[in-house]
């Protein structure tokens, strides 16, 4: 069966009674290429196990199952469950877990399902679960990448430089967590239904060591997320607004400038690296 035919794939929603549902986001593909890119992209082996999310009917399922070890497959639709257990038939190294990944507990998960193996992620993403999704992946701290497609222009913010206008606090988060490089494209006619807009692929390679040593994470996402608040702003009116209760403002322009940090900078312009120096004076001088 050709899970990307689109007369084969109408018959095999038919013959379930399938309905698309617009709240789970579900766009299936129908061009053969990009599960194949994907899948390739991923770089999966026979020492990797992948945790798919939201296999849909199973085109990028099956192409993982080809390449890896072990292929868990979370499904949060019930209702695809019997037209998964048809299409992924063929394949002994496939397990399909109902439910929702963001109520799992990903490193029982991968305990459970991939031992022995490399736990990487892979997945076409629903495009209104992309962040917590990749937020909850990276935090788990498991996988060796994470290989997904998404919206175009959050993968633009993923991997934008700073000073540019997709620059935010998730392209802090994400490169601080990892090294993302932006893919390729997917255009709305390889889905049914066609989506609004543009998708992109991504894979994220998680780094050794932080590029940030000097504070705790916390304290430096609280920092980070202060400066983007509200990004009109100026970093000093942004820092003013979460820490003027410890610190007026004359005390938070002698922060700046022992980080080496001009005053009237926004916070779009900083470097991890800046993000990192700022955050360590602005501890130093809560304490």
């Amino acid at each position: 069966m050709d899970l990307c035919d689109i007369r084969e794939i109408k018959a095999l929603l038919a013959r379930h009674g399938f309905r698309f549902s617009k709240s789970m986001g579900q766009n299936f593909l129908i061009e053969g290429w990009v599960p194949q890119e994907i899948a390739a992209a991923a770089q999966a082996d026979g020492t990797c196990g992948v945790l798919e999310i939201g296999p849909g009917i199973g085109p990028l399922t099956v192409q993982l199952a080809r390449r890896a070890g072990r292929v868990a497959a979370v499904e949060l639709d019930r209702s695809l469950l019997p037209i998964l257990g048809e299409t992924l038939a063929p394949f002994d190294n496939v397990s399909v877990i109902p439910g929702d990944v963001m109520k799992l507990d990903l490193p029982a998960l991968l305990e459970e399902q991939l031992p022995g193996l490399t736990p990487i992620a892979c997945a076409n993403l629903p495009y209104n679960i992309t962040t917590p999704v990749l937020t909850k992946l990276l935090e788990c701290g498991r996988f060796a990448s994470i290989t997904v497609m998404i919206q175009r222009e959050v993968a633009q913010r993923i991997c934008a430089a700073p000073g540019t206008g997709d620059y935010g606090a998730f392209s802090v988060f994400c490169q601080y967590h990892t090294a993302p490089e932006l893919l390729f494209a997917v255009g709305p006619e390889c889905f049914l239904p066609a989506p609004k807009v543009t998708s992109a692929v991504v894979r994220l390679v998680p780094r050794a060591e932080p590029p940030q040593t000097l504070v705790d994470e916390a304290f430096f996402f609280r920092v980070v997320r202060a400066a983007f608040a509200q990004r009109r702003k100026t970093l000093l009116n942004g820092l003013s607004a979460a820490f003027g209760a410890q610190l007026d403002k004359d005390a938070l322009r002698q922060v700046l400038q022992r980080a080496g940090l001009d005053e009237s900078i926004r916070g779009e312009r900083l470097s991890i690296e800046a993000f990192a120096r700022l955050a360590a004076e602005l501890q130093g001088a809560l304490i």
